[in-house]
């Protein structure tokens, strides 16, 4: 029905697409729902972008999210195995630098190859996104995000979908969308893992001895000596 504030995951920015709100004479926003394809793996979405390309829907607004392991392209940052700290450090300044290809965003998300064009227009997969984002020198990862404003259809792996956290660093609302998962069956493995924690033994006793350390000079004892209780049965 409609809706004074719009409920898709594009609430932040105004729509350039006349067509996905349609205006009502009272300033109301009636809101065409996105739909949101999670899949087990990144390499299904590639499959699914491929099948999408043949089919009458090619030049349906898209985007796919997915993580900086597969789109990031700067020189450094795509070689660590922290990507996410390292990308997060350049962008706030820290060490009095910036990424070139962040500020480079518009220039990819804004590219005719991405904007739907009757003719021009195909549904691409995350390599064709990263070979743009390296001929443009602009960041893949932060492009996909921006593209979500206007996606009719926005492609990800489960746990983007599943992981409250992922959701609120993505800007995802799904109030109101619609959601389609390929493969369920694997959503509760998925479900799962997301709010799993692996700890080691070494970390376990390292833990101990520091919560030995907190009872034995009467910190806190109430809260601690559970804690204690806990690590020990663990060991």
């Amino acid at each position: 029905g409609p809706c004074t504030e719009c409920s898709c995951s594009c609430g932040k920015e105004p729509d350039k697409d006349p067509s996905h709100t349609k205006k009502k004479e009272n300033g109301d926003r009636l809101c065409v729902p996105k739909i949101f394809f999670g899949t087990r793996t990144h390499k299904q979405i590639t499959q699914i972008s491929r099948e999408l390309k043949r089919t009458a829907y090619s030049c349906v607004p898209m985007t796919i999210l997915s993580s900086r392991d597969y789109t990031c392209i700067h020189p450094v940052v795509s070689n660590s195995s922290n990507r996410n700290e390292m990308c997060v450090e350049l962008l706030e300044g820290k060490h009095g630098k910036s990424c070139s290809y962040y500020h480079g965003v518009h220039k990819l998300s804004e590219h005719h190859a991405l904007q739907p064009a009757p003719g021009l227009y195909q549904a691409w997969d995350i390599e064709d996104l990263v070979s743009l984002g390296r001929k443009l020198r602009a960041c893949p990862y932060f492009s996909a995000r921006e593209l979500m404003v206007g996606a009719d259809i926005v492609f990800c792996p489960y746990n983007y979908l599943l992981d409250p956290q992922i959701r609120d660093s993505m800007d995802i609302n799904l109030k109101d969308q619609v959601v389609i998962l390929d493969e369920a069956h694997n959503i509760e493995d998925c479900a799962r893992e997301s709010v799993s924690y692996g700890v080691t033994e070494s970390q376990l006793r390292a833990a101990r001895e520091e919560l030995d350390f907190m009872v034995n000079n009467n910190i806190r004892q109430k809260h601690h000596e559970p804690l204690r209780a806990v690590c020990c049965s663990l060991i």
